[in-house]
């Protein structure tokens, strides 16, 4: 860590106090909010959805005037490098212009939004270096181009060339990254950079931007409610709740010695990798503030509920005057595992592994090409629709964004209700008696089953889902990235719920993400996939402790954890681009061969392309 003695602070947060009007009068985003970001440091700023994070760093790029918000008090100190000290809350939008972009740069959660669909790469980049800098075509080109080898883009000067749309998500997300450092800012805020990202691209970007850092100075102000990533990059972190900062301290002091109540329960909530080290049973997350109840492990049975064997799902690629089918996208290839009754398997990968395609062609919600699909004696592939109707009593899905999966214009009670009265599997007040139990089991209070979708927040949404999803009593629930979305303390709480229903009902879960974490903490077995194929099935205690295949190794290599002594350094990091899933129609694939490493624990031998 730089020595910041003898310098002053590069931007300095007094009493901030924020404000939205609404139609019911004012609401405060943040109230009284003061702390210091230093050259050459990284200041996390953490708290959950609503806590305030964001509305921080938009009032100091004063960018909260255009989101309906006006900054009611405090001071925004900003150090610039030739004109001393101003404050940017009293600066007027001409001067803001001015240092936005050249002095302080931003980098946005999601990078699509951030990237403009209709120029290129190049165009975008030149931009900024044109306006603030001066530069003429040429020397504003030549300095993109350097500022993405900066940034390790592979093909540079072709990517110059393309649209937004071209570039997969951690590389639009590395070339906001670029577009950020391209005037060298004396500060950049990093808005949540990473969550839309992959564990391998998010660990990439994570080093790349401590590097950046330490090579040119920059200070850096980190937004995320991921306390993993937070290990991984703060020298100082602020905790925020309810738009007020509850605690500040170094990295260490605040992961090794949490003083704020909020602060451990959320420390309390993050699940680390390794936690399950010797236990070879899932069992529920310990959380604060919950009656000590006694954690079982989840055993679950010796008989199986599903099995799968040689699926193949892929998707038609289109071109020429007549649309024939010139390629296919092998999303699924070769796909074979089974779950037993009353326990999880866990499928991981990175986007475009084909894991959502798997779960969904299980269900037939989108048709495999080939393969066997068994779920309790019945062949689901031979079914016709009105069979198939009546076999998804037994299967239910849970989907990644509870709000999509929601009818906006519906109660939740007549949206739990739905699935009963479309099979008519209970009649009269019994429905409504099991929409209350159903309520209960998902600990939402009864008074909720009168409101509407955008009345809840995330997680109360998803539990609504998952209420749903237990409607018709299945005995298989497919969870699609079910937790994702959600803040850490709600994840914990959902996963323990989902767990505890497992235990109580004898659910069989197939549990589809890509946080290892999460996988270790919920599954029994868990499949690794690669490009459509499971390059890795076994015990989770097998594929945890004893990583065979080289992109299993490599995915645990990439997760951060949640000790600021146990950080990654970039050159423990060396993916390899991840080769298209795409071939011409006549490619034939190999079939997936196994080899065992030991009993039930298969490590795939056919050429994965890793």
């Amino acid at each position: 860590m730089l020595d910041n003695s003898g310098t002053a602070p590069i931007a300095q947060i007094k009493g901030l106090r924020v404000e939205f009007q609404t139609k019911d009068g004012p609401v405060v985003g943040v109230e009284d909010v003061s702390f210091d970001i230093n050259p050459g440091e990284t200041v996390c700023i953490v708290g959950e959805s609503g806590s305030g994070k964001s509305v921080s760093s938009l009032s100091l790029m004063r960018l909260i005037e255009y989101g309906g918000g006006e900054i009611a008090n405090g001071r925004l100190l900003f150090n610039r490098s030739d004109a001393g000290e101003i404050d940017l809350a009293q600066s007027d939008q001409s001067l803001m212009r001015h240092i936005r972009g050249n002095e302080i740069g931003m980098i946005f959660q999601e990078p699509m939004t951030a990237l403009n669909p209709v120029f290129t790469v190049g165009r975008q980049m030149t931009e900024g270096l044109r306006l603030h800098r001066g530069l003429s075509k040429a020397q504003a080109e030549e300095r993109a181009l350097a500022l993405l080898k900066q940034v390790r883009i592979p093909e540079p000067e072709r990517r110059l060339k393309q649209f937004p749309h071209e570039l997969s998500g951690g590389m639009r997300q590395r070339v906001v990254i670029a577009m950020a450092l391209a005037c060298e800012p004396r500060l950049l805020i990093a808005d949540e950079p990473t969550t839309a990202l992959d564990v391998t691209i998010q660990a990439e970007i994570l080093a790349l931007m401590d590097r950046l850092k330490r090579e040119t100075g920059t200070a850096v102000m980190f937004i995320t409610h991921d306390m993993a990533v937070v290990a991984q990059m703060a020298d100082r972190v602020v905790v925020m709740f309810r738009g007020l900062k509850v605690e500040e301290g170094t990295v260490e002091e605040i992961f090794e010695n949490p003083k704020h109540a909020y602060t451990k329960a959320l420390l309390a909530a993050v699940p680390k990798l390794g936690e399950m080290k010797g236990k070879p049973y899932p069992e529920p997350m310990r959380l604060l503030g919950t009656k000590d109840q006694e954690i079982k492990p989840i055993k679950g049975t010796t008989e199986t509920l599903l099995t799968v064997r040689n699926l193949t799902t892929r998707f038609p690629v289109t071109g020429g005057f007549l649309r024939r089918t010139i390629a296919n996208v092998h999303a699924v290839e070769d796909l074979s595992f089974s779950i037993n009754k009353g326990q999880t398997l866990s499928l991981v990968g990175e986007s475009g592994c084909g894991k959502s395609t798997a779960g969904r062609s299980i269900l037939r919600l989108v048709e495999p090409k080939s393969g066997e699909i068994d779920l309790d004696g019945k062949d689901i592939m031979a079914l016709n629709q009105r069979d198939l109707r009546t076999a998804r009593l037994d299967m239910q899905m849970i989907f990644q964004d509870p709000f999509a999966s929601l009818n906006p214009q519906m109660q939740l009670a007549d949206q739990v209700a739905e699935p009963i009265h479309n099979f008519r599997t209970l009649k009269g007040a019994e429905v409504s008696k099991r929409v209350e139990m159903l309520f209960d089991r998902v600990e939402l209070p009864r008074s909720f089953m009168r409101r509407f979708p955008h009345e809840l927040s995330g997680g109360q949404r998803q539990r609504v889902a998952i209420a749903r999803a237990l409607a018709l009593n299945p005995k298989l629930i497919i969870a699609d990235e079910a937790v994702s979305a959600l803040d850490v303390s709600v994840q914990a709480q959902v996963l323990n719920l989902m767990m505890e229903l497992q235990a109580e009902m004898g659910l069989s879960f197939l549990f589809i993400s890509h946080d290892m974490a999460v996988v270790e903490r919920v599954s029994h077995q868990v499949g690794v996939m690669y490009l459509g194929r499971i390059v890795e099935l076994g015990s989770r205690q097998r594929v945890f402790e004893n990583p065979q295949h080289p992109y299993t190794q490599a995915l645990m290599k990439a997760v951060p954890v949640a000790d600021p002594r146990q950080r990654k350094k970039e050159s423990e990091l060396n993916f390899k681009p991840i080769p298209s899933p795409i071939h011409p129609v006549g490619y034939q694939a190999e079939p997936s061969a196994y080899r065992e490493v030991e009993p039930g624990h298969l490590v795939l031998t056919t050429d994965s392309g890793y």
